[in-house]
C-alpha cells in the first residue's frame, strides 16, 4: 500500500464523520436485511403489539449495549475511576473527573448512533409500527364496522398488516388505516431525527462549554489521547514478547527463535504443573505481580539438581 493510500486510510480512521457514517450506513444495510428476512407479523389478536414493539425496541437496545461495550474508551474509564483497586493506589483529582465525565459523554453520543439510526429507519418505513398499532385504531366512523361484534372487530384489525382477502368495503377501511399508520410512523421518525440533531448541538455546545479546556488544549489532548494509546500498545506488544521469552528460556533453556541452541532444559513434573496453572494479577506493596499463566515460577537455583538437561554438539 502507498504511503498516499496509508495516509488516507489513517485520517479517515481518525475521522469521527467518517465513522458514524459508517455505522449509520452499517447499520440502515442490517435493518433492511432484518425485516426483509426475518419480520413477519403474526396478525393475531394480542400478539401484534408485543411482537411489533420487540422488533421496534429490542434491537436497538441491543445496539445500544454493543455500542459502550465495544468501545475501549469505556473500559478504560471504568478500570481508571471505577475499579476498588485502581482508586485506592491514586487521588483523582477534580479536573481529571470533568475529564472523565466528558469522555463518558462522548462515548454515550457515539453509542447512541446506531440504535437512534435504527428507530428512525424503522419508524420511517413504519412496517413494525404499523403491526404493532393495529389493533388499536379507531373504526367507528365506518359504517362497515357498525353490525360488527367487538371480538370480530378485532380480529379483523389484527389481519390488517396481513393484507388478507376481505370484501371491498374492508379493503377500502384497511387501505385507510395503513395510510394512517404510516403516516404516524414516519411523523414519529423526522420527530426523532429532529430532536437527535438538536440534542447534538445542545450537548456538543454545553460540553464546550463546561469543559475546563480551551479549543487548542482540547484538540491537544484528542491527539495526546490517541497517541498515547497507540504507543502504550506497542511497547506493550514488545515488553510482553520479551518477558515471555525471558521466562520460556528457564522453561526450556533457549529462548524462541534461537539458531545457535547449545543446551535445552527438560522440564520437571512439578514445572509443568506450576506452569499450567493460571496465576492471577496479584498486587501487592510493590504493584509487581504474575500476569500470565507461564508466571515467574521457574526457579533459576538448582535447575540442575530439579531436571536434567541435554547438552547439544555442534
Amino acid at each position: 500500500m502507498s504511503p498516499t493510500l496509508n495516509d488516507i486510510v489513517s485520517s479517515l480512521q481518525r475521522s469521527g464523520t467518517f465513522i458514524n457514517s459508517l455505522i449509520v450506513a452499517l447499520t440502515i444495510g442490517g435493518q433492511q436485511l432484518f425485516s426483509s428476512y426475518t419480520f413477519r407479523c403474526p396478525c393475531q389478536v394480542g400478539k401484534n403489539f408485543y411482537y411489533g414493539s420487540a422488533f421496534l425496541i429490542f434491537p436497538a437496545l441491543i445496539l445500544l449495549i454493543a455500542g459502550y461495550a465495544l468501545r475501549s474508551q469505556m473500559w478504560t474509564i471504568t478500570t481508571e475511576y471505577c475499579c476498588s483497586c485502581a482508586s485506592s493506589q491514586r487521588t483523582v483529582t477534580p479536573l481529571e473527573r470533568k475529564l472523565a465525565c466528558l469522555r463518558f459523554f462522548s462515548i454515550t453520543g457515539r453509542a447512541l448512533i446506531a440504535p437512534l439510526t435504527w428507530l428512525a429507519v424503522t419508524l420511517l418505513r413504519g412496517t413494525y409500527y404499523e403491526c404493532a398499532a393495529s389493533e388499536f385504531v379507531s373504526v367507528d366512523q365506518y359504517p362497515v364496522f357498525n353490525n360488527v361484534t367487538a371480538g370480530k372487530r378485532e380480529e379483523m384489525l389484527a389481519g390488517f398488516p396481513c393484507c388478507k382477502s376481505a370484501p371491498s368495503d374492508v379493503t377500502q377501511v384497511r387501505d385507510e388505516v395503513v395510510l394512517l399508520h404510516r403516516y404516524q410512523s414516519q411523523l414519529l421518525g423526522w420527530i426523532l431525527i429532529t430532536l437527535t440533531f438538536i440534542a447534538v448541538l445542545i450537548s456538543r455546545c454545553l460540553m464546550r462549554c463546561c469543559s475546563p479546556l480551551t479549543s487548542l488544549q482540547h484538540c491537544y489532548w484528542t491527539n495526546h489521547l490517541q497517541n498515547e494509546r497507540e504507543l502504550f500498545e506497542e511497547a506493550a506488544k514488545q515488553h510482553s514478547r520479551l518477558l515471555i521469552s525471558q521466562r520460556i528460556e528457564k522453561l526450556f533453556g533457549f529462548a524462541p527463535g534461537s539458531e545457535d541452541v547449545k543446551h535445552v532444559r527438560i522440564p520437571s513434573c512439578q514445572d509443568w504443573r506450576e506452569i499450567s496453572a493460571p496465576s492471577f494479577l496479584g498486587m501487592g506493596d510493590d504493584l509487581q505481580g504474575h500476569y500470565s499463566i507461564l508466571g515467574d515460577r521457574v526457579v533459576e537455583e538448582n535447575e540442575e539438581d530439579r531436571s536434567g538437561g541435554i547438552e547439544l554438539k555442534p
